[in-house]
């Protein structure tokens, strides 16, 4: 069976990009997000490493980097800013002196408590109108494309073995 090809560079419309599509909602999303942590003084960057410490995620700068696609000079930086914001602390590790281990001050936990509703409040607004069905579709789409991008991603760092 023929694999489907959806775009052709002929016939590329940049208004139809399933790619421009994603961006372009990630960044109302972000947009929105960012106004609702304004309250807590913080911004799309910073909101997610405290969600991280909450959600036991990660817990080094290191690791917060490679799951949010940054580099650790950044990440290092803005954890920084947290840190003199009093809502994380640097813990050395007593096994490995060379690791520093991250953790939430109690109010860097009392902030990271009330991100999830104001994530929940943001997503719901964008998803106005969708029925529990295509909901669960919508997730299960953006799966199968994100398992699609891993698969091909893995594949092209073996090629550079």
């Amino acid at each position: 069976m023929k694999k489907p090809t959806f775009y052709r560079g002929e016939t590329y419309d940049i208004d139809e990009s399933v790619g421009r599509m994603t961006q372009i909602l990630a960044g109302l999303l972000t947009r929105r997000i960012d106004q609702e942590m304004q309250v807590h003084d913080l911004n799309a960057q910073q909101w997610k490493p405290l969600l991280m410490l909450r959600a036991g995620t990660a817990d080094t700068a290191a690791e917060m980097a490679r799951l949010n696609c940054s580099d650790n000079g950044a990440m290092t930086r803005m954890l920084d800013r947290l840190e003199a914001k009093g809502l994380v602390k640097r813990v050395r590790s007593a096994e490995d002196r060379r690791i520093v281990h991250l953790a939430l001050t109690k109010e860097g936990e009392r902030i990271a408590d009330q991100i999830p509703y104001s994530l929940s409040m943001v997503l719901n607004e964008h998803l106005e109108g969708f029925s529990k069905d295509e909901f669960n579709q919508l997730k299960s789409l953006l799966r199968r494309m994100i398992a699609n991008g891993e698969r091909v991603a893995a594949q092209g760092e073996g090629d550079a073995e």
